[in-house]
């Protein structure tokens, strides 16, 4: 009867051992994907950082483009208000609100460097040169961080859903966390056209 007692001891230690090695697989992912994204709020914050100084280099020149300008800070303002309410909690909606504020501050300052080109004395301007280098440089990074963050997401989703780790997870509330991706993915994969003419 002891062995028996034994025997059913060491199978209920392995198997606390392995439930906690599972939840603690679990946290390590979901941690891993705080941090991808707080990485992607530290690039997102030198955007939004930069965006004022642009909008300000630029005024002089294109007095008669206020609305773009006030478009361009009222995004920004919006996309900084997303990016911190995910930060605080990072739900499905918060994410989505998020990436689409991201993709209208995208398409305005499309719009506003377009703008920009057709002003020469803008355009020749070194503080703008060197602003919107400034920017490219940041929306590499940005590029790069939400890589990673995808690649974090991945590997958490496929811990969280397989099994028997799906068990766990739901017990202890593991949600699923979703990819960035951007509003439209048909823009994405339209062929790039180019022109030498």
């Amino acid at each position: 009867m002891t062995t028996n007692l034994w025997i059913l001891a060491g199978l209920l230690v392995a198997l606390i051992v392995w439930v906690v090695a599972i939840y603690n697989g679990l946290v390590s992912f979901s941690n891993q994907i705080r941090n991808a994204f707080s990485q992607i709020d530290v690039q997102l914050q030198r955007r939004y950082d930069l965006i004022p100084n642009l909008v300000e280099t630029a005024k002089g020149y294109l007095k008669h483009e206020r609305e773009t300008l006030e478009a361009v800070i009222a995004a920004r303002n919006v996309a900084r208000a997303a990016a911190k309410k995910a930060g605080a909690d990072p739900s499905v909606a918060a994410m989505r609100e998020l990436q689409g504020a991201e993709s209208a501050l995208g398409g305005l300052l499309t719009r506003f460097f377009a703008l920009s080109e057709a002003y020469p004395d803008l355009k020749a301007n070194q503080n703008m040169a060197q602003l919107q280098e400034e920017l490219a440089s940041t929306e590499n990074r940005i590029a790069f961080a939400r890589q990673a963050y995808n690649d974090a997401v991945m590997r958490y989703n496929v811990k969280r859903e397989s099994f028997p780790d799906t068990v766990i997870a739901s017990t202890f509330g593991f949600k699923p966390v979703e990819q960035w991706v951007t509003d439209d993915p048909a823009a994405v994969r339209k062929n790039v056209k180019v022109s030498f003419s």
